[in-house]
């Protein structure tokens, strides 16, 4: 049964599966496939998307990060609190887990009205600099399931790619505003997004005008940190 349950996590590698999916990438009977994604999923393996869909649960990153050191988070201490410095706002590095971004490293501006995002908070993909980043760079096929319900559209995303960077005013949050950029493997697959995020009021309803530049190259940064 071990086995099975490992041919289930595989399969999952390749993304997002309905049962039908499952069954077919495994070959598994659909009781089996049914019973160890569920088995799984109590155990945070395997968790459910937007549209009901199995997917790698956050679990299983916790334990594959468990041990090692991350040379992205490694080098996000130092990146973000010179971002946070430079802009006098706070900065945050998101992570896409399924269908939520998660806060992995963060840097608060020191005092005043600041945009507090905990590390270990998921936040969604729909709405967001971050998640534009982070959809930006996927497939349009990815892309398609979420947008139905993202506050941006797909052309959007198409100009953050352009631009390299992306920008959002209340798109999250009433009155935060936010500025984003991507963090690129060795592959060139984008695995993380730099903000700085913060009011309105500081930011304007312009917010890539005051930092697009710092973000993007606190980004670079952290892509040379992790691919060499």
């Amino acid at each position: 049964m071990l086995d099975k349950a490992v041919v289930v996590l595989d399969c999952l590698r390749a993304g997002p599966a309905s049962l039908a999916d499952l069954v077919g990438r495994t070959g598994l009977s659909r009781a089996t496939a049914y019973r160890l994604a569920v088995a799984l999923e109590v155990h945070g393996l395997v968790e459910r998307d937007g549209e009901g869909r199995f997917a790698l649960g956050s679990h299983l990153y916790d334990l594959a990060s468990a041990g090692r050191v991350d040379p992205l988070l490694r080098a996000a201490e130092s990146v973000l609190e010179r971002l946070s410095a430079s802009t006098n706002e706070s900065a945050q590095l998101y992570r896409r887990v399924g269908d939520f971004r998660r806060c992995v490293a963060a840097a608060e501006r020191t005092s005043g009205l600041r945009d507090t995002v905990p590390v270990g908070a998921d936040l969604p993909m729909t709405a967001g600099s971050a998640a534009q980043v982070l959809l930006a760079w996927e497939s349009a096929a990815d892309v398609s399931s979420i947008a139905k319900q993202a506050k941006f559209s797909p052309a959007g995303l198409s100009a953050v790619r352009r631009r390299g960077w992306a920008a959002s005013v209340g798109e999250r949050e009433a009155g935060v505003a936010s500025v984003s950029a991507p963090v690129f493997d060795a592959e060139g697959k984008v695995v993380a997004a730099v903000s700085v995020s913060g009011p309105i009021d500081r930011l304007t309803r312009t917010p890539g005008k005051l930092h697009a530049e710092a973000v993007t190259k606190a980004a670079e940064e952290l892509t040379k940190a992790i691919s060499g």
